[in-house]
Protein backbone atom coordinates (compact mmCIF):
# COMPACT_ATOMS: atom_id res chain seq x y z
CA UNK A 1 0.00 0.00 0.00
CA UNK A 2 1.23 3.50 -0.80
CA UNK A 3 2.59 5.57 2.10
CA UNK A 4 -0.15 7.91 3.36
CA UNK A 5 2.44 10.64 3.99
CA UNK A 6 3.14 10.74 0.25
CA UNK A 7 -0.47 11.77 -0.33
CA UNK A 8 -0.32 14.38 2.44
CA UNK A 9 2.82 15.83 0.90
CA UNK A 10 1.25 15.85 -2.56
CA UNK A 11 -1.81 17.67 -1.20
CA UNK A 12 0.36 20.28 0.55
CA UNK A 13 2.37 20.95 -2.63
CA UNK A 14 -0.84 21.25 -4.66
CA UNK A 15 -2.38 23.75 -2.22
CA UNK A 16 0.72 25.86 -1.50
CA UNK A 17 2.19 25.73 -5.00
CA UNK A 18 5.79 25.30 -3.87
CA UNK A 19 8.02 22.72 -2.22
CA UNK A 20 9.03 25.30 0.38
CA UNK A 21 5.41 26.11 1.21
CA UNK A 22 4.57 22.44 1.57
CA UNK A 23 7.57 21.89 3.84
CA UNK A 24 6.47 24.78 6.09
CA UNK A 25 2.88 23.52 6.19
CA UNK A 26 3.95 20.00 7.14
CA UNK A 27 6.85 21.02 9.44
CA UNK A 28 9.29 18.87 7.50
CA UNK A 29 12.41 19.56 5.46
CA UNK A 30 12.23 20.51 1.79
CA UNK A 31 14.38 17.50 0.76
CA UNK A 32 11.85 15.31 2.56
CA UNK A 33 9.04 16.87 0.54
CA UNK A 34 10.96 16.24 -2.70
CA UNK A 35 11.60 12.63 -1.69
CA UNK A 36 7.90 11.99 -0.96
CA UNK A 37 6.82 13.54 -4.25
CA UNK A 38 9.41 11.57 -6.21
CA UNK A 39 8.31 8.33 -4.52
CA UNK A 40 4.63 9.03 -5.27
CA UNK A 41 5.31 9.87 -8.91
CA UNK A 42 7.33 6.68 -9.25
CA UNK A 43 4.48 4.71 -7.68
CA UNK A 44 1.72 6.10 -9.91
CA UNK A 45 3.93 6.10 -13.00
CA UNK A 46 3.50 9.68 -14.22
CA UNK A 47 4.37 13.29 -13.41
CA UNK A 48 2.08 15.10 -11.00
CA UNK A 49 3.64 18.55 -11.34
CA UNK A 50 5.51 20.57 -13.93
CA UNK A 51 8.43 22.33 -12.25
CA UNK A 52 8.82 26.06 -13.00
CA UNK A 53 11.27 28.52 -11.39
CA UNK A 54 8.61 29.95 -9.09
CA UNK A 55 5.82 27.42 -8.83
CA UNK A 56 4.87 23.78 -9.01
CA UNK A 57 2.12 23.59 -11.65
CA UNK A 58 -0.15 20.58 -11.42
CA UNK A 59 -0.49 18.35 -14.46
CA UNK A 60 -3.93 17.13 -15.54
CA UNK A 61 -3.24 13.78 -13.90
CA UNK A 62 -2.21 15.63 -10.76
CA UNK A 63 -5.53 17.52 -10.71
CA UNK A 64 -7.43 14.23 -11.05
CA UNK A 65 -5.46 12.66 -8.19
CA UNK A 66 -6.03 15.70 -5.97
CA UNK A 67 -9.78 15.57 -6.53
CA UNK A 68 -9.77 11.90 -5.53
CA UNK A 69 -7.81 12.25 -2.29
CA UNK A 70 -8.56 15.79 -1.04
CA UNK A 71 -11.81 15.09 0.81
CA UNK A 72 -10.59 11.79 2.28
CA UNK A 73 -7.40 13.39 3.64
CA UNK A 74 -9.32 16.29 5.19
CA UNK A 75 -11.58 13.82 7.00
CA UNK A 76 -8.56 11.94 8.32
CA UNK A 77 -6.95 15.20 9.51
CA UNK A 78 -10.19 16.20 11.22
CA UNK A 79 -10.42 12.80 12.92
CA UNK A 80 -6.83 13.10 14.09
CA UNK A 81 -7.50 16.53 15.57
CA UNK A 82 -10.74 15.43 17.22
CA UNK A 83 -9.49 12.22 18.83
CA UNK A 84 -5.95 13.28 19.67
CA UNK A 85 -5.35 13.00 23.39
CA UNK A 86 -3.74 16.14 24.75
CA UNK A 87 -1.57 16.10 27.86
CA UNK A 88 -2.54 19.69 28.59
CA UNK A 89 -5.91 21.27 29.03
CA UNK A 90 -6.81 23.05 25.79
CA UNK A 91 -7.45 26.78 25.93
CA UNK A 92 -10.80 27.51 24.29
CA UNK A 93 -10.92 29.84 21.30
CA UNK A 94 -14.10 31.71 20.45
CA UNK A 95 -14.75 33.80 17.35
CA UNK A 96 -16.77 37.01 17.68
CA UNK A 97 -18.24 39.24 14.99
CA UNK A 98 -19.04 42.94 15.43
CA UNK A 99 -18.40 46.32 13.86
CA UNK A 100 -14.92 47.79 14.27
CA UNK A 101 -16.05 50.77 16.35
CA UNK A 102 -17.97 48.62 18.82
CA UNK A 103 -14.87 46.48 19.35
CA UNK A 104 -12.67 49.49 20.07
CA UNK A 105 -15.09 51.04 22.54
CA UNK A 106 -16.06 47.92 24.48
CA UNK A 107 -13.99 44.76 24.20
CA UNK A 108 -10.53 45.91 23.12
CA UNK A 109 -9.40 47.13 26.58
CA UNK A 110 -10.30 43.75 28.14
CA UNK A 111 -8.64 41.37 25.67
CA UNK A 112 -5.43 40.88 27.63
CA UNK A 113 -7.41 39.87 30.72
CA UNK A 114 -9.54 37.16 29.11
CA UNK A 115 -8.74 33.55 30.15
CA UNK A 116 -9.36 32.22 26.64
CA UNK A 117 -8.38 32.97 23.06
CA UNK A 118 -10.46 35.32 20.93
CA UNK A 119 -10.70 35.85 17.18
CA UNK A 120 -12.46 39.09 16.17
CA UNK A 121 -14.07 39.44 12.76
CA UNK A 122 -15.41 42.67 11.25
CA UNK A 123 -17.84 42.76 8.36
CA UNK A 124 -21.39 43.20 7.17
CA UNK A 125 -24.10 41.85 9.47
CA UNK A 126 -25.76 39.50 6.93
CA UNK A 127 -22.43 37.79 6.26
CA UNK A 128 -21.65 37.53 9.98
CA UNK A 129 -25.05 35.94 10.61
CA UNK A 130 -24.28 33.41 7.89
CA UNK A 131 -20.88 32.71 9.46
CA UNK A 132 -22.55 32.21 12.83
CA UNK A 133 -24.98 29.71 11.37
CA UNK A 134 -22.13 27.86 9.64
CA UNK A 135 -20.04 27.59 12.81
CA UNK A 136 -17.35 30.06 11.73
CA UNK A 137 -18.40 32.55 14.44
CA UNK A 138 -19.59 31.77 17.96
CA UNK A 139 -21.07 35.16 18.93
CA UNK A 140 -22.21 38.30 17.12
CA UNK A 141 -23.03 41.78 18.38
CA UNK A 142 -25.70 42.93 15.94
CA UNK A 143 -28.64 45.34 15.53
CA UNK A 144 -30.08 43.02 12.87
CA UNK A 145 -31.88 39.71 13.35
CA UNK A 146 -32.10 36.79 10.96
CA UNK A 147 -34.82 34.17 10.61
CA UNK A 148 -32.78 31.05 11.39
CA UNK A 149 -34.43 29.26 14.33
CA UNK A 150 -31.15 27.72 15.46
CA UNK A 151 -29.83 31.19 16.36
CA UNK A 152 -30.74 32.77 19.70
CA UNK A 153 -30.97 36.58 20.07
CA UNK A 154 -30.67 38.35 23.43
CA UNK A 155 -31.30 42.13 23.44
CA UNK A 156 -28.96 43.94 25.83
CA UNK A 157 -28.71 47.62 24.86
CA UNK A 158 -30.09 50.37 22.67
CA UNK A 159 -28.19 52.87 20.56
CA UNK A 160 -29.68 56.20 19.47
CA UNK A 161 -28.51 57.81 16.25
CA UNK A 162 -27.75 61.44 17.13
CA UNK A 163 -26.39 64.64 15.65
CA UNK A 164 -23.19 65.75 17.36
CA UNK A 165 -20.85 68.72 16.93
CA UNK A 166 -17.25 69.47 17.74
CA UNK A 167 -16.73 71.34 20.99
CA UNK A 168 -15.62 74.50 19.14
CA UNK A 169 -18.63 74.54 16.82
CA UNK A 170 -20.96 77.55 17.29
CA UNK A 171 -24.39 75.92 17.58
CA UNK A 172 -26.25 79.05 18.78
CA UNK A 173 -28.05 79.62 15.42
CA UNK A 174 -29.02 75.95 15.32
CA UNK A 175 -30.59 76.08 18.79
CA UNK A 176 -32.53 79.22 17.87
CA UNK A 177 -33.95 77.73 14.66
CA UNK A 178 -34.74 74.47 16.44
CA UNK A 179 -36.60 76.37 19.17
CA UNK A 180 -38.63 78.18 16.50
CA UNK A 181 -39.24 74.88 14.68
CA UNK A 182 -38.01 76.52 11.49
CA UNK A 183 -37.09 73.30 9.69
CA UNK A 184 -36.33 74.96 6.36
CA UNK A 185 -33.77 77.33 7.89
CA UNK A 186 -32.47 74.49 10.04
CA UNK A 187 -31.84 72.32 6.99
CA UNK A 188 -29.97 75.08 5.14
CA UNK A 189 -27.84 75.84 8.19
CA UNK A 190 -26.90 72.16 8.49
CA UNK A 191 -25.99 71.94 4.79
CA UNK A 192 -23.60 74.88 5.18
CA UNK A 193 -21.63 73.18 7.98
CA UNK A 194 -18.53 71.03 7.78
CA UNK A 195 -19.49 67.35 7.91
CA UNK A 196 -17.59 64.19 8.79
CA UNK A 197 -18.43 60.75 7.46
CA UNK A 198 -16.93 57.35 6.83
CA UNK A 199 -18.34 56.88 3.34
CA UNK A 200 -20.30 59.02 0.94
CA UNK A 201 -23.52 57.10 1.63
CA UNK A 202 -23.18 56.49 5.35
CA UNK A 203 -26.26 54.61 6.55
CA UNK A 204 -26.75 56.50 9.86
CA UNK A 205 -26.51 59.86 8.17
CA UNK A 206 -29.00 58.99 5.43
CA UNK A 207 -31.54 57.52 7.88
CA UNK A 208 -31.30 60.54 10.18
CA UNK A 209 -31.68 63.04 7.38
CA UNK A 210 -34.61 61.21 5.79
CA UNK A 211 -36.43 60.83 9.13
CA UNK A 212 -36.23 64.58 9.84
CA UNK A 213 -36.40 66.17 6.38
CA UNK A 214 -38.27 63.46 4.45
CA UNK A 215 -35.54 63.18 1.83
CA UNK A 216 -32.04 61.87 1.35
CA UNK A 217 -29.19 64.35 1.88
CA UNK A 218 -28.18 65.96 -1.41
CA UNK A 219 -24.65 66.85 -0.29
CA UNK A 220 -21.56 64.91 0.70
CA UNK A 221 -19.41 65.02 3.85
CA UNK A 222 -16.41 67.33 3.65
CA UNK A 223 -14.15 64.79 5.33
CA UNK A 224 -14.21 61.02 4.80
CA UNK A 225 -12.30 59.25 7.58
CA UNK A 226 -11.59 55.53 8.26
CA UNK A 227 -14.21 54.86 10.94
CA UNK A 228 -16.68 56.41 13.37
CA UNK A 229 -14.14 56.58 16.20
CA UNK A 230 -11.96 58.72 13.93
CA UNK A 231 -14.90 61.11 13.57
CA UNK A 232 -15.21 61.43 17.35
CA UNK A 233 -11.50 62.21 17.68
CA UNK A 234 -11.68 64.83 14.92
CA UNK A 235 -14.70 66.53 16.51
CA UNK A 236 -13.03 66.52 19.92
CA UNK A 237 -10.32 68.83 18.65
CA UNK A 238 -12.17 70.96 16.12
CA UNK A 239 -15.43 72.04 14.54
CA UNK A 240 -17.95 70.22 12.43
CA UNK A 241 -20.96 67.89 12.55
CA UNK A 242 -21.61 64.18 12.28
CA UNK A 243 -24.41 61.66 12.77
CA UNK A 244 -23.30 58.67 14.84
CA UNK A 245 -24.59 56.22 17.50
CA UNK A 246 -24.59 57.91 20.90
CA UNK A 247 -22.68 55.20 22.76
CA UNK A 248 -19.61 55.76 20.57
CA UNK A 249 -19.17 59.28 21.95
CA UNK A 250 -20.69 58.91 25.42
CA UNK A 251 -17.45 59.70 27.26
CA UNK A 252 -16.65 62.67 25.00
CA UNK A 253 -20.14 64.14 25.51
CA UNK A 254 -19.80 63.79 29.29
CA UNK A 255 -16.39 65.48 29.23
CA UNK A 256 -17.58 68.30 26.96
CA UNK A 257 -15.27 67.44 24.06
CA UNK A 258 -18.27 66.67 21.83
CA UNK A 259 -21.72 68.33 21.89
CA UNK A 260 -24.93 66.35 21.56
CA UNK A 261 -27.11 68.88 19.74
CA UNK A 262 -30.09 66.94 18.38
CA UNK A 263 -31.70 63.53 18.62
CA UNK A 264 -34.04 64.46 15.78
CA UNK A 265 -37.78 65.03 15.74
CA UNK A 266 -38.12 61.29 15.17
CA UNK A 267 -35.67 59.44 17.36
CA UNK A 268 -33.86 56.61 15.56
CA UNK A 269 -32.99 53.72 17.85
CA UNK A 270 -31.39 50.35 17.23
CA UNK A 271 -31.60 47.43 19.62
CA UNK A 272 -28.31 45.61 19.98
CA UNK A 273 -28.44 41.84 20.37
CA UNK A 274 -26.13 39.05 21.36
CA UNK A 275 -26.61 36.41 18.65
CA UNK A 276 -25.34 32.87 19.22
CA UNK A 277 -26.19 29.31 18.27
CA UNK A 278 -28.64 27.69 20.69
CA UNK A 279 -26.30 24.72 21.05
CA UNK A 280 -22.81 25.94 21.91
CA UNK A 281 -19.94 24.54 23.94
CA UNK A 282 -18.72 28.03 24.81
CA UNK A 283 -21.48 29.12 27.18
CA UNK A 284 -19.03 30.11 29.93
CA UNK A 285 -16.80 32.15 27.63
CA UNK A 286 -19.73 33.86 25.91
CA UNK A 287 -21.22 34.81 29.28
CA UNK A 288 -18.01 36.61 30.23
CA UNK A 289 -18.03 38.57 26.95
CA UNK A 290 -21.68 39.47 27.53
CA UNK A 291 -20.88 40.82 31.00
CA UNK A 292 -18.25 43.14 29.51
CA UNK A 293 -20.64 44.55 26.90
CA UNK A 294 -23.45 45.08 29.39
CA UNK A 295 -21.06 46.88 31.75
CA UNK A 296 -19.58 49.11 29.05
CA UNK A 297 -22.88 50.02 27.39
CA UNK A 298 -24.94 50.56 30.54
Amino acid sequence: MVNLEWYRTFKAIYETGTLTGAAEALYVSQPGVSLHLGSLEAYVGYKLFDRTPRKMVSTERGKILYNYIQEALEKLELAEKHFHRSTEKDTPTISIGMCFETFQITLEPYLAELPFNVIIKFGEYPQMLSDLDNGILDLIITPQKGSNKSIEYQPFAKETIVLVAGKNTDTTPFKKMLGQNDMSALKHWLIDQRWYGTTGDMEHWIRFWYANFNRRPDFKPNFIVPNLNSIVRCLSSGIGLAVIPDFLCKREIESGDVKLIWEGNQKIENTLHFAMRKKTIYTKEISLIQEIFIKEMA
